[in-house]
């Protein structure tokens, strides 16, 4: 186990990690959490709590895995992020945090590129995980009717979102660094004036839209139940 947070903390883990198999090819930044509130009822101890997670965490793993392996040989780093474009609404500290981890990807990929570094992020939308188990229950029928702000109305898998992440680690992603990619269903480009309308079944099916399901052991949020 590793705080993100400490910065001690993750020196000496990335050291060991170093020692023992000599160098790090790959960082995967998926360390976070929030929890659902307005903004004028955050504390300031609540506020840092979920940027130093977020976004302090991810930095000083970067960092350090930057510093103390990939800048002698390079590597790829995938920031996860959120769905934060338009606002967070009762999120505002998840949101914040995540903004500003999609900008230190930005210039990581900048000032690393010089030393065969990748940094990219991705950013997943609604997505059917057991992580929305985790919200009070009182959440639930919101979480229930979130798909419906969503063009292609339905959630997101956990495989979706887990193949986008390989694809940017992949030899195939080579040439894309300082980007963020979207899994989302298009859910930000949602605008006023622009209805969603009831979506036809039958295209929900179609290849290029449906669901990817590859994990085989994945199960429905209970929430969504």
């Amino acid at each position: 186990m590793c705080d993100v947070r400490n910065e001690d903390a993750v020196k000496q883990t990335v050291h060991a990690i170093v020692e023992r198999h000599g160098r790090i090819h790959a960082l995967v930044n998926n360390a976070g959490g929030q929890y659902i509130s307005p903004l004028d009822s955050i504390s300031a101890k609540g506020f840092e709590a979920v940027v130093s997670t977020n976004l302090t965490g991810g930095f000083l793993m970067a960092r350090e895995c930057h510093n103390q392996s990939m800048n002698a040989h390079g590597g790829v780093i995938v920031n996860i992020v959120a769905d934060m474009w338009g606002s967070m609404p009762n999120m505002g500290h998840s949101g914040a945090a995540r903004a500003g981890m999609v900008s230190l990807t930005e210039t990581a990929a900048l000032e690393w590129a010089s030393n065969g570094v990748r940094v990219n992020a991705v950013a997943p939308g609604y997505i059917a995980s057991s992580g929305m188990d985790h919200y009070p229950p009182e959440a639930a029928p919101m979480l229930k009717q979130m798909s419906k702000t969503v063009p292609l109305r339905r959630f997101g898998t956990e495989a979706e979102t887990s193949a986008a992440i390989v694809f940017l680690l992949s030899p195939a992603a080579n040439f894309i660094s300082g980007t963020t990619l979207r899994v989302d269903g298009a859910r930000p480009q949602v605008r006023m004036g622009w209805p969603v309308g009831e979506p036809d079944p039958a295209a929900m099916q179609r290849d290029a839209v449906k669901a990817f399901n590859g994990f085989h052991l994945a199960t429905v949020p209970k929430a969504l139940t």
